[in-house]
């Protein structure tokens, strides 16, 4: 029987066979990466190891560019298409399966943003990687916003980096910001200047004097989604972690409730929450702390869909803390 001393020096003597296959795979991998050629025999350690620190610092930067390539790349937001039940003139053929399109009406259905053709059976099995067309997208506000923004290849709707801007440039100081309306029919103004124009609709103090309606038609904007930024799948699950007691678990199910929402909607609302939270700083002028805002961006910010009266009056108060919480806690939040 061997005895355990013999074991011992057979498992060592196996863990530096191991050891040394290893290495040589090594010298193999960083030899590849070099272009080089690697001899049979091993190369000395005076000169192995300065190779090795090179390919490896190689291989790093090699990593590094990459991922500053793909983050300064435009965010690549998944989107579901907008199918509609259409009638084709003339022959057509499914973009998906490639199968003709039979029958004289209703033949199939087409992606209202972005134009795809397909059976009304190929449309459940279609990727969710709708590119929206602008010329299908007619307005800005009332759109869907991951919608508006693949469309304009942005990370953010035009409307919102526009407004806040403008508002961070001549209104921090302004009394009252975001409480205080504007003229209603500058708003409108506002609003229909996007509809039109785009990214080359005009806001300036030259155009509109008054601060408050440039808050206003960011508010509006807001109201209109069809959609809300925190949208209705997730509204449930923000409404629960409002109502928990303890602050350390009511901002870490906060923060799991907002990874649930779409992308382009977690990042417009982690930049308004930036933004707002420059408001605050300036509370001495504008008297707008993060209670105020709350109260005014709770239900413009999140809705329920049918809930009966009595349990949406109940849900405003759920509403201001939400949004109180995120302003103070934006930093950690997102």
């Amino acid at each position: 029987m061997p005895s355990r001393e013999s074991y011992v020096l057979r498992k060592e003597e196996k863990s530096l066979v191991h050891k040394a296959k290893a290495e040589g795979k090594e010298q193999g991998m960083v030899a590849a990466a070099l272009g080089m050629k690697m001899s049979p025999q091993k190369p000395p350690a005076t000169l192995w190891q300065p190779l090795k620190l090179f390919a490896y610092s190689q291989l790093t930067s090699l990593v590094r560019r990459a991922t500053l390539k793909e983050s300064e790349r435009a965010p690549k937001y998944e989107k579901v298409h907008n199918f509609k039940v259409h009638t084709f003139r003339g022959p057509h053929w499914c973009e998906y399966c490639a199968n003709f399109m039979w029958g004289l009406i209703a033949q199939g259905v087409k992606c209202a943003d972005c134009g795809l053709n397909v059976h009304k059976q190929c449309s459940k099995v279609v990727p969710n990687d709708c590119k929206p067309d602008l010329k299908h997208v007619k307005k800005v506000y009332s759109c869907d916003l991951t919608t508006l923004v693949k469309a304009h290849n942005a990370t953010r709707p035009m409307v919102v980096d526009m407004c806040i801007r403008e508002i961070e440039a001549r209104g921090l100081k302004s009394e009252g910001l975001y409480r205080v309306s504007g003229f209603s029919d500058f708003i409108e103004d506002v609003k229909l200047s996007f509809d039109r124009d785009g990214e080359k609709a005009d806001i300036s103090v030259s155009v509109y004097e008054d601060i408050n309606v440039i808050t206003g038609a960011l508010k509006l904007y807001f109201r209109d989604l069809p959609i809300p930024i925190i949208t209705y799948d997730a509204y449930p699950r923000v409404m629960e972690a409002a109502k928990l007691t303890d602050p350390d678990e009511r901002l870490e199910a906060l923060h799991e409730a907002l990874k649930q929402m779409p992308p382009a909607h977690c990042e417009t609302l982690r930049y308004l929450m930036a933004h707002l939270k420059r408001v605050t700083q300036n509370e001495k002028d504008n008297l707008m702390n993060a209670e105020n805002l709350g109260i005014v961006f709770g239900p413009t910010l999140m809705r329920a869909p049918d809930l009966d009266a009595m349990t949406a009056l109940n849900d405003i108060r759920y509403q201001r803390q939400v949004v109180e919480l995120l302003i103070k806690n934006e930093d950690i939040l997102f």
